[in-house]
């Protein structure tokens, strides 16, 4: 009674706003702490801004999902005019490039080499079967080991022989239009390049390897330095323990999606139809799952060499394979696609890729936000529930 009496006639009374104050400047000073580790950490610029540039350089030029130059040897067996202008069709094709071979044989081996993809052979009754207005068949030889670039060029090859076809047509009087003809319109990528696609992907990937390998070793390094035992004997509680982990390394990952995003228009040309508030809204709910998992991963090791390689296995390898950017979820087993819902790079993914090529689709980017948020408060939850047991 009297302490409450005392405490009453204090000349500064404890009062919620004062309590949370005095939260909040805790708070502050461990966020601080944590800026300074990262300022004087050169790993986690390099994590950050180094790396990202160089995936995505390595996605933007090395990795390509279309199918041009491909390496084609034409046999002229025949000699005459057709064949002459058959393969002329070929070499202004924007899809072959023609590689010179002088018979099969030469062709055979190049092909074994890998230096060319496909020998088509014209024989040497080539010209003669067309004068006499009979059918005059080509062999065309794929490598069989590429299926996708087989089809590729088997396609590509149609469709050469059919254009030469219809202007040869077209030269003699007759009528060249075709039965059936179709009108390809790309929607979202009129330009048909896989880079806009791969692109916005890569920056899905870059943003899982920031999030998970740099929180990964916040809590670990804390015990190698020895200084997590000082911490939690201050007055300072689980959450902000775990908030001033998390929001340094979130204005890090923002300036580090800034960083990828001016790339991608500028560098690599991929059109950015959507807004710069849409884009900060899917960023920070990605970032709630990718900080969250990395914390959750260093909450389990003392040590940072372990925690790394969890943190980039855990999050890297799944958000590569398993986020729709080189495999489509639909072809994969029906087991596969029930575990994709549980990688937030799949939600991610796709609303980058919405809205680098078509725009703002609320719908769409409303429902992968939740999904990422809810897998986001699980991490921490688990994270909060972990470190419990650490102080215990």
């Amino acid at each position: 009674m009297s302490s409450d009496r005392a405490r009453a006639h204090s000349p500064h009374p404890v009062t919620s706003l004062t309590v949370s104050c005095a939260w909040g400047g805790r708070l502050l000073a461990l966020i601080g702490k944590e800026g300074r580790q990262i300022l004087r950490d050169p790993s986690s610029w390099l994590v950050a801004f180094v790396l990202p540039c160089l995936f995505l350089l390595f996605f933007g030029y090395a990795v390509s999902l279309d199918a041009d130059n491909l390496r084609l040897a034409v046999i002229d067996e025949s000699g005459g005019a057709k064949a002459h202008g058959l393969g002329l069709s070929f070499a202004h094709s924007p899809h072959f490039r023609l590689v010179p071979a002088a018979s099969r044989q030469e062709a055979a081996r190049m092909m074994g080499d890998s230096i060319v993809q496909g020998v088509l052979v014209l024989p040497s009754h080539f010209d003669a079967r067309l004068a006499a207005g009979r059918d005059a068949p080509a062999q065309l030889l794929v490598d069989g080991s590429e299926p996708n670039t087989a089809n590729f060029i088997n396609a590509y090859t149609r469709g050469v022989v059919a254009a030469w076809q219809a202007a040869e047509a077209a030269g003699e009087g007759m009528d060249a239009r075709p039965p059936l003809s179709t009108e390809p319109a790309f929607w979202y990528n009129n330009a048909a390049k896989s880079r806009w696609a791969l692109v916005p992907g890569s920056i899905t990937i870059v943003m899982t390897l920031i999030g998970t390998l740099l929180t990964s070793l916040v809590i670990t390094r804390e015990w190698e330095r020895g200084t997590m035992e000082a911490l939690f004997a201050s007055p300072v509680s689980r959450l902000q323990i775990l908030l001033s982990k998390l929001v340094p390394y979130y204005l890090l990952a923002m300036l580090s999606m800034m960083l990828c995003t001016l790339a991608g228009v500028w560098l690599f040309g991929v059109p950015l139809r959507g807004s710069a508030g849409a884009l900060a809204l899917l960023t920070t709910a990605f970032l709630m799952p990718a900080l969250g998992q990395g914390l959750l991963v260093s909450s389990l090791f003392r040590s940072q060499l372990p925690a790394a390689m969890t943190g980039f296995l855990s999050g890297l390898m799944p958000s590569l394979i398993l986020s729709g950017l080189l495999f489509d979820i639909q072809s994969m087993p029906k087991a596969i696609q029930y575990i994709t819902y549980l990688i937030p790079a799949r939600y991610f993914n796709v609303s980058l890729q919405t809205l680098f090529l078509a725009g703002d689709v609320w719908p769409l980017f409303i429902e992968s936000m939740v999904y990422m948020a809810g897998l986001g408060g699980l991490f921490f939850i688990l994270t909060y529930r972990r470190l419990v047991k650490r102080l215990d």
